[in-house]
């Protein structure tokens, strides 16, 4: 089940870009011609995304996330069986990010580390890094892709848990409103709103997280 969630998701993630490409390309006519000096000490025809704010630039974030997260113990698959027989390992968890984004004009690059602890359940800790890569999409959002390592340990584990690791994968979103700064990636930063699905190793896990980014 939480195999077709996470197909589902990427899935409405795909046909959405196609979507948001297209209105990126008919407002990316917005390079300046002239030579005048703009008040951000930039000339008029430097090159510029399709919200207006410069094309190329570098953008630190930090974020805070919480959620929920599940993972699979069926034997031969998931996190291994042990004689704690039928506890689930599933619980919430908050998660905190430092990242950085590369914007490349209608698109971006990135990457991220993170810190998950477990608020209730099974999760103890967990950490790992990410890249990023996505579209730029109207005044404010990104629609991205992200690929990364992570570990994770348990508190029904005891004390002695091994930490379990794998590859992680998933789909996200940013967005926020143009009236309280979010004019774009470089120069107009500020609050978004983040909403992401991820997954552990071969869909082991489950993990739907929303939260708050402060770009700077």
């Amino acid at each position: 089940m939480r195999t077709l969630s996470l197909i589902a998701a990427l899935a409405v993630s795909t046909a959405a870009v196609p979507a948001f490409a297209q209105d990126m390309s008919t407002t990316t006519t917005t390079t300046d011609t002239t030579t005048t000096t703009t008040t951000d000490g930039m000339s008029a025809d430097t090159a510029r995304a399709p919200d207006g704010t410069r094309a190329f630039g570098l953008e630190p974030y930090v974020a805070v996330m919480g959620g929920w997260e599940g993972f699979d113990r069926r034997v031969g698959h998931g996190i291994p069986n042990t004689p704690l027989g039928g506890d689930k390992l599933d619980g919430a968890i908050v998660t905190g990010i430092v990242g950085v984004n590369v914007p490349l004009g209608p698109v971006f690059v990135g990457a991220e580390g993170e810190v998950t602890k477990g608020v209730d359940g099974a999760i103890d800790w967990g950490y790992g890094a990410a890249g990023r890569f996505g579209f730029r999409a109207g005044e404010s959002g990104l629609f991205y892709g992200k690929v990364g390592y992570r570990w994770v340990n348990f508190d029904r584990f005891g004390k002695d848990s091994p930490d379990f690791d794998a590859i992680t994968y998933g789909v996200g979103a940013e967005v926020g409103p143009k009236d309280i700064g979010l004019g774009g990636l470089t120069g107009n930063s500020g609050l978004r709103f983040r909403f992401e699905v991820t997954t552990f190793g071969n869909a082991d896990s489950f993990r739907p997280q929303a939260g708050v980014v402060a770009h700077f």
